[in-house]
């Protein structure tokens, strides 16, 4: 059969193309730990996306309307990936982690017509169901190694995805210029903001695959990094989807298993970030560390201190880079750049410079914020429904990334800071007054300030978090059920390492936190300091 007409920027055009090439090559693979894998070739992505378009046809979605895919990992994140770029929906993943007022933004911001939930989010979101009565549909993909009962109020994905009498759906977009998914950022300065990315980006990915990556067709991908997070679509699936390249997922990132996944399937490339790789490097030594089939471990924001050691201990080399969902990207590749370098940008297509608060350039060593221009078409960046914050990015024709580095006098650039915040953990931004306002609901606390400590990792720019907590008079407060309610209604990441009790939240005369004078006078010998354990 012919498909000249496919376009293979358009993911779902992709997964066609590839299935009437490559139709019983496995590509991807989901494990469960000890329930096992599901193995997918590209005819079972190829046919099962096109099960979920109809199916989201069937539901009166069409082109432009938003779907939240609100999932660990699952291959029904990637089928929604495919499903919605057959009819032109917008496929919106949002952080599994994310719960309460934080998942009902993402949903209302977007005005969601659908959400796709797996078992393990099934819980938060009827927490917050009542709050968007505007979702016109929801559907939950169950899964063996989270076993929930099935919610009868909700559409059961398995069974659709099951459903062999669901019409097919051709091609409907062939435009590369339409938007394909809206990606979240962290939320430094405010609510998170929605990054519009177009299915032209996609072909972006491939194009890192060949110039940077440089992954050979028997390589094996691994990733345990959320495909709500572009980290996931750059480095593993996009480039094992248009390279032949077969990757695996696990729900979630694991740092106990790593290794012992990347032996049982082969994996000789695996992603991380910030200080995901000291977590890994704090578990005990093992005889068998360096035997394993790891080549290159593809890092973004590996701690300078641990780098070397790292690569030793593993027998693995380390390749570090730079970039985010707005653009932007630089690299160093195993053995061309210094320890401590996230690289250089790719020659001839970006154009990075470090500038002071005026927008003058600044030399070798001096640390100012890094803005990125394209070589090849305009610089640009699109918020969801937010004009304003859009062209304040791309101010002056540069992207603004907010990020404070330096680069040596051989052109290596460094991270050093996120400007204007402090508090970024395991690649994540966190808005510190987000976790104030959640904290500030616990029964006993009258008052509380967030702010960041350098982090024990090491990770280059990442904080460990401290919560100073004032009491309302005459009160006492068990410090572990603050870390309980904490862990309840923060994703994981957000929780505080430290719960330090003061007497008083310093302030301005404006009543604004004074975070500098509680980070300078905090102690974690302090008798009133508690650490999370």
């Amino acid at each position: 059969m012919g498909k000249a007409h496919l376009n293979q920027v358009i993911t779902s055009h992709l997964i066609e193309y590839q299935a009437d090439r490559f139709p019983d090559k496995e590509i991807l693979v989901f494990e469960q730990g000890d329930f096992g894998e599901r193995v997918f070739t590209y005819s079972d992505l190829h046919t099962l996306g096109n099960r979920l378009a109809s199916y989201f046809v069937e539901k009166g979605i069409k082109e432009g309307d938003a779907v939240i895919v609100y999932m660990w990992n699952r291959p029904e994140t990637v089928l929604s990936f495919i499903a919605a770029s057959t009819i032109g929906a917008i496929v919106v993943p949002v952080d599994p982690r994310a719960r309460g007022d934080r998942l009902r933004y993402f949903i209302e911001h977007v005005n969601a017509k659908a959400v796709l939930l797996s078992s393990e989010t099934l819980k938060n979101f009827k927490e917050i169901k009542n709050k968007v009565p505007f979702v016109e549909t929801v559907a939950v993909a169950y899964q063996k190694d989270f076993p929930v009962e099935v919610e009868k109020d909700f559409d059961n994905l398995n069974e659709i995805l099951e459903d062999k009498g669901l019409k097919t759906i051709p091609q409907s977009i062939f435009d590369v210029n339409k938007v394909f998914q809206i990606i979240f950022t962290s939320g430094t300065t405010g609510n998170p903001k929605g990054v519009i990315i177009k299915h032209q980006r996609i072909g972006l990915y491939n194009l890192l695959r060949q110039l940077a990556w440089k992954y050979k067709k028997d390589d094996i991908l691994y990733t345990g990094l959320s495909l709500s997070h572009a980290n996931a679509h750059v480095v593993t699936l996009f480039p094992a989807l248009y390279g032949g390249i077969k990757a695996v997922f696990s729900p979630k990132f694991t740092k106990s298993r790593i290794w012992d996944i990347c032996r049982k399937y082969g994996c000789t490339s695996f992603s991380l970030l910030g200080g995901m790789a000291a977590g890994i490097f704090a578990e005990p030594e093992k005889d068998n560390d360096r035997d394993n089939p790891v080549k290159v471990v593809i890092s973004a924001g590996m701690p300078k201190a641990i780098w070397k050691s790292f690569e030793d201990r593993f027998d693995v080399k380390v390749h570090e880079w730079y970039g985010s969902a707005e653009g932007g990207f630089a690299h160093n590749p195993p053995g061309k750049g210094p320890v401590g370098s996230f690289g250089k940008p790719l020659p001839g297509i970006m154009q990075f410079k470090v500038v002071d608060e005026n927008d003058n350039p600044l030399g070798a060593n001096e640390v100012g914020e890094l803005i990125i221009k394209n070589l090849r078409g305009e610089t640009k960046v699109e918020y969801y429904k937010n004009p304003e914050a859009s062209a304040e990015k791309t101010k002056g024709g540069w992207l603004r990334t907010g990020d404070m580095v330096h680069y040596d006098d051989k052109g290596w650039y460094y991270f050093d800071f996120r400007k204007g915040t402090e508090l970024r953990r395991a690649g994540d931004f966190i808005q510190p007054e987000y976790l104030e306002a959640v904290m500030s609901k616990h029964p006993e606390i009258s008052e509380v300030c967030v702010f960041g400590i350098p982090a024990e990792s090491g990770a280059p720019g990442e904080s460990d978090i401290v919560a100073a907590i004032k009491l309302f008079e005459g009160k006492t407060i068990d410090v572990q059920s603050v870390f309980e309610f904490c862990k309840q209604n923060l994703e994981a990441n957000f929780v505080p390492l430290y719960i330090w009790i003061v007497d008083e939240i310093p302030k301005t005369p404006s009543e604004k936190l004074l975070r500098r004078v509680l980070k300078e006078n905090f102690d974690k010998n302090n008798k009133n300091v508690f650490r999370k354990s």
